[in-house]
């Protein structure tokens, strides 16, 4: 199978570069708690954190809330954080928003949490299928309504590996 180019790694690793900075520049040298959205957003995280000049510790939540290419509806945790995130500076960094669902939960159940401040950041939004809308304040790319793959993202536990997005035509 053909997979066509969306976004090319150059135009990534040149837009976490811009993202890192813009952390950098909002926190001011404070430390911040980047919690990322497994399993997608590990190679985004990596890539993140590596760009960042701001004091990071880092940890990963689990969440899933979908089946091949479509939206179950609702969310499954199915890997919490373990670092205490009272009085921190978080952000949570996820590869993508489309339906908002997880993103949304997953800001409740932190904001329980009482950290100092929580932002979004995220690599891909898709605005077509928000149904639940949130508040980026770290975007990477906003593309159409199509299934991409790659830098992460996956059709069923594959492609994660590929270094650019590309369209899923399965």
């Amino acid at each position: 199978m053909a997979i066509e180019t969306y976004i090319s790694q150059e135009k990534i690793e040149s837009r976490i570069k811009e993202l890192a900075r813009q952390i950098d520049q909002d926190f001011g040298g404070e430390e911040v708690v980047v919690v990322g959205v497994l399993n997608g957003a590990f190679i985004f995280v990596a890539d993140l954190i590596r760009q960042m000049k701001s004091p990071v510790y880092f940890d990963f939540i689990g969440a899933s809330s979908y089946k091949g290419t479509e939206s179950t509806g609702k969310i499954t945790i199915t890997k919490d954080i373990k670092v205490d995130i009272k009085g921190k500076n978080v952000v949570l960094v996820e590869d993508i928003v489309d339906t908002g669902l997880t993103i949304s939960e997953l800001n409740v159940l932190l904001k329980e949490r009482e950290p100092k401040s929580i932002k979004l950041a995220t690599l891909l939004h898709k605005p077509a299928k928000t149904a639940h809308p949130v508040s980026i304040d770290y975007l990477g790319f906003e593309i159409e309504d199509k299934f991409v793959i790659g830098y992460g993202l996956d059709f069923d536990g594959r492609y994660r590996e590929l270094p650019y997005i590309g369209i899923y035509n399965g």
